[in-house]
């Protein structure tokens, strides 16, 4: 099994400092193919190709709206 990790960040809520979670996604083989994996706080979960696919295509769309495509 391997990981790499892609993002690992404490995330704070844009007014309450105090409202924060730890966040980390990447790829892991841990089922024998490369997946998205996503861990929050203490909570990770793998997710299929079809999930991860979805993850993926809602994000883009998601940044393309708010403009932060480069």
């Amino acid at each position: 099994m391997a990981t790499t990790c892609f993002f690992e960040e404490t995330i704070s809520d844009l007014k309450k400092k105090d409202a924060k979670i730890e966040l980390e996604f990447g790829r892991s083989s841990f089922y024998g193919e490369n997946l998205m994996y996503f861990k929050i706080n203490d909570v990770a979960v793998i997710v299929d190709e079809k999930m991860g696919r979805k993850i993926a295509e809602q994000m883009e769309e998601l940044a393309a709206y708010l403009g932060y495509h480069r």
